[in-house]
């Protein structure tokens, strides 16, 4: 099995302006990714720690970038199946170097894609997921509602979709939060101030049960939704 995928079908619309601003980013950048951003990128272990995928079940990263959270949790949880999406490509390249040096290569395949706009099927095999993760994305996703969407249509009865991101700040120093969020506008990151909202209204709509906090002082934001076992009614 090939760590990545690229048997799409030749009719496949990638998002090209998307994936070129994504590779002038992190052309470069992607060498030192993991080392540098291990220590403000909080809450992403803990999201791992969450995801307890039962034998055999399948798990999606959305915007799984160097590969570096699917190799940890493809440890951590042995019998489960990993899959990534991420749209840049010089990314890519970094997660299945990763992937293919800790021998995963049977257990993590990823793929170029838009996280709003995806189809399973035809970039895995896949019909749905058990589970999908999202961290420290959204944030830089122009359509990061469409990443929702998308993400709770490809999960199956009782799927569970976490989340863990940049957060307002709120009980952070005026000072340090004003600092943190000058910084991240230079990689063209915005902390989605109404993902609670936005959440709570996916919830209410497909019956999800909502866990939502603000760890840290507000600097992130970490939610886990499970859908239930048959679709609601309308």
């Amino acid at each position: 099995m090939a760590a990545y995928s690229q048997d799409i079908g030749a009719d496949a619309a990638w998002p090209a302006e998307a994936t070129r601003r994504m590779n002038r980013m992190y052309r470069w950048q992607r060498h030192i990714y993991d080392a540098t951003r291990r220590y403000f990128l909080l809450g992403r272990d803990r999201l791992i720690a969450g995801l307890q995928p039962g034998a055999g079940k399948s798990v999606l990263e959305i915007g799984c970038g160097t590969g570096r959270n699917l190799v940890l949790a493809a440890r951590l949880y042995p019998d489960a199946r990993f899959f990534g999406l991420d749209v840049s490509t010089e990314m890519l390249t970094s997660a299945t170097t990763a992937i293919s040096w800790r021998g995963l290569t049977q257990r993590i395949r990823v793929a170029h894609g838009d996280g709003a706009a995806f189809d399973p099927q035809a970039l895995f095999g896949m019909q749905c997921f058990d589970h999908v993760f999202v961290s420290y994305s959204l944030s830089m996703i122009p359509d990061w509602r469409g990443v929702l969407e998308a993400a709770a249509s490809h999960l199956g009865p009782d799927g569970r979709l976490h989340i863990v991101d940049f957060g307002n700040q709120e009980r952070l120093p005026a000072a340090a939060s004003a600092l943190l969020l000058r910084w991240l506008a230079i990689f063209n990151v915005t902390p989605r101030d109404d993902l609670a909202r936005v959440l709570a209204d996916l919830a209410d709509t497909s019956g999800a049960g909502l866990i939502f906090e603000r760890p840290y002082r507000g600097y992130a934001q970490y939610a886990v939704l499970t859908f239930p076992s048959e679709p609601r009614s309308r």
